[in-house]
């Protein structure tokens, strides 16, 4: 299997480019946003790789993280989500702007994407609320799957997660409704601050 190509941009593609890895020219399909942000032709690039391999074809997937791969294998768990729609939808929507959706149940901004409709966003949002969580201080693998540096928790903050989670909310909303009081609270919030404001993130 195919992990990840470095080589040279041949050329592009409507929805893929060939990538030149020593004299051979690897198609290589991706999202909108992949391709966007990728050099011209003729300059080096790196892409991490996701090998589909069936009975008449081998198809190769590329993306500039692998944390944007890690989301599209997770997109693909998803009942009625082959790998167009999550493509489509990491089009559409960067890993940190899903992740972050995903944890505060926003079907809307996930049904932005092109093939997305409601139905399939709530199915989105049901079945990765706790795989793929989004904003958080406290959790590394959040912050992993957000696009976003690992960070710990710690003061108000992690009080105030803790109340929530301690209320019956789930790790990840909680995480992300504090996350985003914090923002708006800015810096030393008390912790009974941003568990008010948490809860009004939670109740929109």
């Amino acid at each position: 299997m195919i992990g990840k190509l470095k080589g040279t941009v041949d050329s592009y593609g409507e929805d893929h480019l060939v990538l030149d890895v020593h004299g051979v020219g690897y198609l290589v399909q991706c999202s909108a946003r992949t391709l966007q942000a990728l050099p011209a032709a003729g300059e080096a690039a790196v892409l991490f790789i996701e090998t589909f391999v069936r009975e008449d074809q081998i198809r190769l997937f590329g993306f500039l993280s692998e944390v944007e791969r890690e989301w599209f294998r997770l997109l693909q768990a998803v009942q009625g989500i082959g790998a167009k729609t999550a493509l489509a939808i990491l089009s559409t929507l960067k890993p940190g702007e899903l992740a972050h959706a995903i944890a505060l149940g926003d079907k809307a901004t996930i049904a932005r994407a092109p093939g997305v409709g409601p139905r399939v966003a709530t199915r989105i949002v049901t079945e990765l609320k706790d795989k793929g969580p989004a904003l958080t201080g406290g959790d590394p693998l959040v912050a992993k799957l957000s696009g976003e540096a690992p960070a710990r928790a710690s003061g108000p903050v992690a009080d105030a997660v803790s109340a929530l989670t301690n209320l019956g909310y789930g790790a990840p909303q909680a995480s992300a409704a504090i996350a985003a009081a914090a923002r708006g609270a800015g810096e030393g919030a008390s912790a009974e601050t941003l568990i008010r404001l948490g809860l009004r993130e939670l109740a929109k």
